[in-house]
Formats: C-alpha cells, sequence, structure tokens
C-alpha cells in the first residue's frame, strides 16, 4: 500500500542523536525520496516528539521543515514528557512544559495544513478502499473517505470498493463508488 508510518520523532541531527535513534534527518529524506520514486502516490505519516530535552528553536525549525521537505500528511504530535529514570529525564536541559505545549501545538497545525493539502489533491480521483464500517472506507494511502450509496452498496467490513472522490468539505473526503 502507498502509506508508509515513520518513526520519526524529530528532523535535527543532534535531537535525534540524543534519543538514541539510528537514523539521521538525511536518512529520512532519502527514504521518502526513494519511496515516491518508486510510488509517486506515496503518503507518510510520522510519529514526532516536540520538545525533547536541549531542543532549542532552530532544531525545532528542523523538524517543521523536514514534514515540509518529506510532504509527510499524517503527523502524531507528542510533547515530550519526563519517564522517570529513563536518560531522557536526566538531562539537565530540560525544555520548560509551556514550550513543549507550544511546539507541538505549532507541530499540529502544520499536520493540519499538510493532511488538508493531501486530501484536497485526492478529489478527483477514484481509489481503491477498504471498508471500515457501513459508511466509511481507508483509502490505499490511508485517507478516510465517507461514501454516498453505502446503502446500495452491501459492503463488508475488510472488502475492497473502487470510489470516486467527489469532494473535500468539512475535513473529511466524500466519495461515491465508482460504478455509480
Amino acid at each position: 500500500m502507498p502509506h508508509l508510518h515513520l518513526s520519526l520523532q524529530a528532523g535535527d541531527d543532534m535531537i535525534l542523536k540524543r534519543m538514541k535513534r539510528r537514523h539521521l534527518r538525511a536518512d529520512v529524506i532519502d527514504v521518502c525520496k526513494r519511496a515516491r520514486d518508486l510510488r509517486s502516490d506515496m503518503a507518510f505519516g510520522a510519529d514526532i516528539i516536540a520538545g525533547f530535552p536541549t531542543e532549542t528553536e532552530e532544531m525545532f525549525e528542523n523538524t517543521l521543515r523536514i514534514v515540509e521537505e518529506c510532504d509527510i500528511s499524517f503527523l502524531h504530535v507528542f510533547p515530550y514528557s519526563e519517564r522517570e529514570g529513563t536518560p531522557a529525564a536526566r538531562i539537565p536541559d530540560q525544555v520548560p512544559v509551556p514550550l513543549r505545549k507550544e511546539r507541538a501545538a505549532r507541530l499540529r497545525a502544520l499536520g493540519e495544513k499538510k493532511l488538508e493539502e493531501f486530501h484536497r489533491k485526492q478529489v478527483g480521483k477514484t481509489v481503491t478502499a477498504i471498508v471500515e464500517n457501513g459508511k466509511n472506507a481507508r483509502s490505499e494511502n490511508f485517507a478516510l473517505i465517507d461514501y454516498e450509496g453505502a446503502d446500495n452498496i452491501k459492503a463488508a467490513p475488510g472488502q475492497l470498493i473502487d470510489l470516486h472522490i467527489s469532494s473535500y468539505t468539512n475535513g473529511m473526503l466524500r466519495g461515491k463508488p465508482a460504478s455509480m
């Protein structure tokens, strides 16, 4: 399926090193580029932590930039929270909690913008989607679709159906069965 969820965590090399991650910023950019070279319709999601100890504004800006550079549409954002007994909790330069929350809010706002851009690009396309319930399905690249004509289609959860994406309104893609 053309959807990859990355355990990104941050977009700054120093923060990634302090998190003991095994990847760097350039590695993520390269993976995204290679995946899109293989599938131009590839969509990305990512887990990101805002306000990890020692994170400066410049380091945080690197995280915002990587979301843009890799065109990540599905963000799961968390403000850093100390866990007693962990190495990160012992780092002396903790980011103040209000600043962590403010940075997380900025990331979420960027995520909402990127998701809306992604959804708007889907309008007019016909996609294969997996039925979640009686009126919602998910496209191959993870977009949630409210589909019309659900009463006329006896599609069971887990069944694949082709939907023509007719619109994007109020944060939701709307689609019609391609055969209608």
